[in-house]
């Protein structure tokens, strides 16, 4: 089964320590011609000291199919005794708190379950990419260390361990009276989380991190050309908006000592439902877009990118007219600034669906992305299928609806409604990457065609003048 052939027991080739067969590598010949002859030859040299043959390496290791069994039906155990506990802690709990604990324990965990969420699907991007032929790590500029889509789907795998169990034990602690220790649990996941990007030395995938790092800093300071992975990643952190809301809110009750409390509840907590900071971390991915857009006039002079930062600019009005529904009076929101909010929600939502399929998509591309370099049950199914450009349309344009309607102020304390738009937020963009990456991919070879084609056409030239030459 492992590629060897095991000697009988009788053999004189067997060990002398033990009767477990010598594993042998055999040659197509061998096998047909040698094996009646004896000739036998061991993977391994016999050691000097023991005398002993060492069993080859692929003897001893478990099969891949088995070992991935073996991993799936580990995860199943642990979620399930992570359901278990969970369920179990929450139901000590009485009713009356249930609710406020749950929405306060999901505040916490929600934003990297959603960016666990995020990263599973662009390995599967990428996995995408590879089988079609898109040379991502151009486009992006990446070197050879970059993360493959094995490797995305590992840091994953981590994280939607991880986050879970944490979650899992401070329900646990809180519902039998360790207060103190349920309220350092989303505190050391935070610290392991940003102690893990941040670590300088060449552990936990050095170079990725540090590219990593080094994009979100060109995105907060663009003092020089905008790459495309710069506003690649930025168009990314506009769909994770939400993320840093919560990530802000989380922070302000750790910092403020009011994690596993409802201190948060009253009227002038600092980090309540009416803070001032929501709004404005809410927006900030969309001020760093809109000046990456500014930048890009500046050094390109193109009238589209002013356009482009015309549309980044009406998510603003969408996210501070909905605050305005904690700091103005009920009738005066109802009457006057919800009408505001709903004009500037459809504005946005409008120009950003055709932004999505005119300029960043250009339906005139869709031409490879769905198109496997070898015959794959997926590119049967999406390749060149009218279905899968309704479907992505038509799904972007009610997705973007949605994920304005999120915005809105009077769903922030509906937390499963609020995550399943996030959720359903990251899959549009999980989606438009597909298109947004291989109209790059489509451009680049525009680009390179014509040149190539003029170096031939020159080379050729070059010979006939050679050989003229040398005739003469």
């Amino acid at each position: 089964m492992f590629g060897g052939a095991a000697i009988p027991a009788h053999s004189p080739h067997l060990r002398k320590s033990g009767s477990r067969p010598v594993v042998y590598d055999l040659d197509d010949n061998e096998v047909e011609n040698g094996v009646e002859e004896g000739l036998l030859h061991p993977v391994e040299a016999a050691d000097s000291k023991s005398g002993t043959i060492p069993v080859s390496a692929a003897a001893i290791m478990p099969s891949p199919i088995l070992l991935l069994r073996f991993k799936v039906l580990l995860f199943l155990m642990w979620g399930f005794i992570c359901c278990k506990i969970g369920w179990d802690s929450v139901m000590r709990m009485s009713a009356d708190k249930r609710d406020l604990f749950l929405y306060e324990a999901f505040l916490y965990f929600n934003p990297l379950l959603l960016t666990a969420l995020m990263v599973w699907l662009w390995g599967i991007n990428l996995w995408f990419f590879a089988q079609g032929g898109v040379n991502y790590a151009k486009i992006f500029d990446l070197d050879q260390n970059h993360l493959t889509h094995r490797e995305i789907w590992k840091c994953a795998t981590w994280m939607t361990i991880i986050v879970p169990t944490s979650m899992t034990a401070y329900i646990y602690l809180y519902s039998h009276g360790e207060v103190s220790y349920a309220a350092s649990q989303p505190v050391l996941l935070y610290a392991a989380v940003v102690m893990v990007l941040i670590f300088p030395y060449d552990i936990f995938y050095f170079s990725p991190r540090y590219y990593f790092l080094r994009t979100l800093w060109r995105i907060v300071l663009p003092v020089q050309v905008i790459s495309f992975s710069d506003f690649f990643l930025a168009d990314i952190l506009t769909s994770m908006a939400k993320v840093f809301s919560d990530l802000e809110r989380s922070v302000c009750r750790m910092v403020h000592r009011q994690v596993a409390t409802i201190a948060w509840l009253e009227a002038d907590s600092v980090c309540g439902s009416h803070s001032v900071a929501i709004p404005l971390v809410l927006v900030l991915p969309y001020l760093f877009r809109l000046n990456q857009c500014l930048r890009q006039y500046k050094d390109t002079g193109e009238k589209t990118t002013l356009l482009n930062a015309l549309k980044y600019s009406t998510a603003v009005p969408v996210i501070f007219l909905s605050a305005l529904k904690y700091h103005v009076f009920p009738d005066r929101w109802t009457n006057f600034y919800r009408p505001l909010w709903l004009l500037s929600s459809v504005v946005n939502s409008s120009y950003s669906f055709y932004w999505d399929v005119t300029r960043d998509w250009d339906l005139s591309g869709f031409t490879r992305i769905f198109k496997f370099s070898k015959p794959h049950l997926f590119s049967h199914m999406l390749h060149g299928r009218r279905w899968v450009y309704f479907w992505v349309i038509g799904s972007n344009l009610i997705l973007r609806c949605t994920w304005t309607y999120k915005l809105s102020a009077h769903l922030r304390h509906n937390y499963f409604t609020v995550f399943i738009i996030a959720a359903l937020e990251i899959f549009r963009r999980f989606q438009w990457i597909f298109f947004r990456v291989e109209n790059e991919w489509n451009k680049m070879n525009s680009k390179s065609y014509p040149q190539l084609a003029m170096g031939e056409i020159s080379n050729d030239e070059e010979k006939l003048l050679h050989s003229i030459n040398h005739s003469v």
